[in-house]
């Protein structure tokens, strides 16, 4: 990917820096001049991409991105009723896409050994955009708290189990979609000593930052294990997007920044691009905003420790009943 100009960089910077500006709408139009260019129309035509979360926002904008390259989509979701209506909408604007519905619960890492059995066809990509933010701690079918367990345990599990299908493709990705929330919760022992949020006093924009931090971890390790097989894994965050995970879980924020969030589409545009583009299989393990590799820790002092990191994804790996 061509390096970018110096004051493209001091303006990356600057956006990065602020938030507001990097993170909203803003950031968006401003970066439209330098942005890598677009996949050419079709190019995922024939190949399979799995999206999960692909009930509404984020994850059913990147279904329908990728099925605009003629991808066909398999939507993963809880809750099939809700899929389907993710579909019929998809359809309204892209008649012709190839949409498959796939009840799975992504906490339940039973449901998601089972859905992961059914997969007899090569998969392209898989995109991981199921999220939840619990306003108090609750656990998934296996006893591991819930946001853990969807954000990182199912995806890892998933990963895991299609690394065959993966392999098949020849080009295949694995996109994570994180949080810049992710920025507010570094890696620290506190965290991976418990990993599963048993102590002090839970909260849910916490423990989702938390799982979304260690979602980058898994992408960093993923990007290390599966590079052999050719497969390349990114983790990205959309900046603030005006969907249900933003206006439902943070009502007051999602008042406050309303005019200048991004639409769902906008947010999803770099996990399509991810899927899509050939300069994304340039590297691998990096994250990723607005189709540009971003630094991991927002503060020099944040530096995530391999060491720590090393332990937290041996616990994940552990929890998902997978070897280490």
């Amino acid at each position: 990917m061509p390096v970018p100009s110096p004051l493209v960089c001091a303006v990356e910077t600057l956006l990065d820096k602020s938030l507001v500006l990097g993170y909203s709408s803003i950031g968006w139009y401003a970066r439209q001049p330098w942005l890598p260019p677009s996949p050419a129309p079709g190019s995922l035509a024939g190949r399979t991409v799995i999206v999960t979360g692909a009930s509404s926002g984020l994850g059913r904008a990147t279904a329908a991105g990728v099925a605009r390259l003629g991808a066909r989509v398999r939507l993963i979701g809880r809750t099939a009723s809700r899929l389907e209506e993710a579909a019929r909408a998809i359809h309204r604007s892209l008649p012709n896409a190839d949409l498959v519905i796939d009840e799975c619960d992504m906490s339940d890492l039973d449901a998601v050994r089972s859905w992961c059995s059914t997969v007899e066809e090569s998969i392209h990509a898989v995109v991981h955009s199921a999220g939840v933010m619990p306003p108090e701690r609750s656990e998934s079918a296996q006893g591991h708290e819930l946001a853990l367990a969807t954000h990182v345990l199912g995806p890892v599990l998933m990963d895991d189990l299609l690394r065959p299908r993966l392999r098949e493709d020849g080009d295949a990705r694995i996109v994570w979609m994180s949080s810049g929330g992710m920025y507010s919760a570094p890696l620290t022992e506190e965290l991976v000593a418990d990993p599963e949020y048993r102590r002090g006093e839970y909260n849910g924009t916490r423990a989702y930052a938390r799982t979304k931090r260690l979602q980058v971890v898994a992408a960093q390790r993923e990007a290390e294990l599966m590079g052999a097989d050719g497969i390349v894994v990114h983790a990205m965050h959309p900046g603030w997007a005006d969907t249900p995970g933003i206006t439902d879980s943070l009502p007051r924020f999602a008042a406050v920044v309303k005019p200048i969030l991004r639409t769902a589409e906008q947010g999803a545009d770099t996990a399509v691009w991810l899927v899509a583009a050939p300069e994304a299989a340039w590297a691998t393990g990096d994250f990723w905003q607005d189709r540009r590799p971003r630094p991991t820790d927002f503060l020099p002092w944040h530096h995530t420790s391999w060491d720590l990191a090393d332990q937290v994804w041996r616990y994940c790996r552990s929890a998902a009943a997978l070897d280490s």
